[in-house]
């Protein structure tokens, strides 16, 4: 596992990641940890045919690899765990439309957690409603201070994503969905 920043640049790993199937195998075996093709399939509506296809195509990219403790159609898959990030002036054209295809899907799939959120919410336990939380605010800001805003986030998260690195979840640990949207709110005035 690797605390390392990944750079995204080549269109080819930009549309692997960009399959529906293919980021909700790696979005299980980050929360689950290692499973068997199989045991995938069956969590999240697929076939292990179809599992497994995207989760070799999710390791000819170093997404995901083998996990120790199986053979054949019994060997388990563990997601690598890194950090990646997308530069745009680092993308070539065709990566650029497939970085934009990839960051829509992730949008999407955020909104879809926090309209899950709205829809179960009543069913955890106080504890766990009173510790969500959904912040919006509208700040003026320069380009600099956003870069030392976004920083310091960094920072204070910094304890928390090193032990998933790690692997140390502590008992009682739920995986939690935090986004972060720090982007402009209307474009700048055209030169003349």
């Amino acid at each position: 596992m690797s605390s390392e920043r990944r750079r995204l640049t080549s269109a080819t790993e930009l549309r692997a990641l960009s399959h529906p199937t293919r980021l909700t195998l790696l979005d299980l075996l980050h929360q689950e940890g290692p499973l068997t093709a199989t045991q995938a399939g069956e969590l999240i509506g697929e076939s292990p045919a179809s599992a497994s296809f995207h989760l070799r195509t999710l390791a000819r990219y170093g997404f995901v690899e083998e996990a120790e403790g199986g053979r054949g159609r019994q060997r388990p898959w563990r997601a690598v765990v890194e950090t990646q990030q997308i530069h745009d002036e680092e993308l070539g054209a065709e990566a650029k439309l497939a970085a934009d295809g990839f960051l829509e899907l992730l949008r999407e799939r955020d909104a879809a957690r926090l309209r899950a959120w709205g829809t179960t919410r009543s069913r955890y336990p106080a504890e766990w409603r009173s510790a969500a939380n959904e912040m919006r605010l509208v700040l003026h800001l320069t380009a600099a201070e956003l870069t030392a805003l976004t920083a310091a986030i960094e920072a204070a998260i910094a304890s928390y994503t090193a032990r998933e690195f790690a692997g140390e979840r502590p008992d009682g640990a739920v995986p939690v969905s935090i986004g972060l949207h720090a982007v402009p709110m209307r474009p700048p005035a055209e030169r003349s």
